[in-house]
């Protein structure tokens, strides 16, 4: 049966990873993102799981991979600066193609910045944060039941595509308390990777299924061999200078996320039918935006409210969809502009597109949304 918490963010993203699976968390304290590993420290020992607290963010993200690499769904949570240095062995995982995923609970920066305030600064560092080209997977919770069901997402996102997914939540979701419905065990699916169908000896490492772009993976200890390395490999996971393998490597590195994109991509649209005004928020300006979309409706406007569930994938189809029948679009966005230019490349000139910043470390309160609304309606 289903069950009725009050929970806070940050325990719904612990709680969702062991709902999808997770069996091993690593990572190093960090505001506002601890309680998710409080929270894990506490409970995965009850079902036979593993936290560590590592000397700090590298090592944290370094022990996950290790740990998916041995079988284990594995998970790391961050902030900011963490997720700066978690940079380079994330471009590992995605390069050696290691299920895994990692949650970045945005606060302001660059550098220390703002540790306890909210900020959505960390978006394009979640895109291209890694150098190099890869498809990256990044949901973008906006509710507490969110944070709970996106984590089951993002596991099985990552055991299906076998490479990092990211949830980028922001200090306003993880630290908001509020009704959460706890779904029964069976009732939602958990996805695992997929396993070896051949013989130890037969085992190409990196050779993928032509169906969907991605190579079976053994865990270590299972009796295959394999090699990881973060330099561009062939199927045989060893180092490669021949141009037409590096290429087919890299592409293949795009091309299995990108060819099932239908599947990742996910949002929401709400008074869409015959919105002349459209607002694009994600995260916990979203919130402050649909109270704003409501208000503005109560005195006449004609508004509608899009939200990118996925921020990567981009929505860009379907928000491009909506935008040839609105007469502008408005982006509220906690930084300066960072999905200003995607939703500009989605309209495609079809809309104006005005972009709505707030870098204070303070959240849109919905007044200032509707202020923008009331100005360009």
């Amino acid at each position: 049966m289903a069950e009725v918490a009050f929970w806070q963010g940050n325990k719904a993203i612990a709680m969702g990873a062991i709902a999808g699976g997770c069996t091993f968390f690593s990572g190093y304290p960090i505001t506002p993102s601890s309680e998710i590993a409080e929270t894990l420290a506490e409970e995965l020992p009850k079902i036979g799981g593993r936290f560590i607290q590592m000397e700090d963010e590298i090592g944290g993200i370094a022990a996950a991979i290790g740990a998916s690499i041995a079988g284990r769904k594995a998970m790391t949570a961050t902030s900011g600066p963490g997720f700066s240095l978690k940079q380079e062995n994330l471009g590992l995982a995605y390069m050696a193609e290691i299920p895994l995923v990692v949650v970045d609970i945005m606060r302001g920066g660059p550098s220390t910045g703002l540790p306890t305030r909210v900020s959505q600064q960390d978006v394009m560092q979640a895109r291209w944060g890694t150098h190099g080209d890869h498809a990256t997977i990044a949901y973008a919770p906006s509710s507490v039941q969110e944070c709970f069901e996106l984590t089951i997402a993002a596991f099985n996102a990552s055991e299906r595509f076998r490479q990092p997914v990211i949830i980028l939540g922001d200090e306003v979701v993880g630290h908001t308390r509020e009704k959460i419905v706890i779904p029964d065990a069976g009732s939602y699916q958990v996805v695992n990777r997929k396993r070896p169908a051949v013989n130890p000896d037969d085992f190409v490492p990196y050779k993928p299924d032509l169906s969907d772009d991605i190579p079976p993976m053994a865990s270590f200890g299972d009796g295959y061999r394999w090699h990881v390395t973060g330099l561009t490999h062939d199927d045989w996971g060893f180092p490669t200078d021949e141009p037409s393998e590096i290429e087919t490597k890299i592409k293949r590195l795009v091309r299995k996320v990108n060819r099932f994109r239908e599947d990742i991509v996910r949002y929401e649209v709400f008074y869409g039918e015959d919105a002349k005004v459209l607002i694009v928020s994600y995260g916990s300006v979203a919130r402050s935006s649909l109270r704003a979309v409501r208000e503005a409706r109560q005195k006449g406007f004609k508004v509608g409210h899009f939200r990118p569930i996925t921020l990567w994938p981009f929505p860009d189809e379907e928000l491009q969809g909506l935008a040839s029948q609105v007469d502008v679009v408005i982006v509220p966005e906690l930084n300066c502009g960072q999905m200003l230019l995607e939703v500009e490349r989605a309209v495609n000139g079809k809309a104006p597109v005005v972009g709505k910043s707030l870098v204070n470390g303070e959240l849109f309160q919905p007044s200032d949304i509707l202020s923008a609304i009331e100005e360009v309606a």
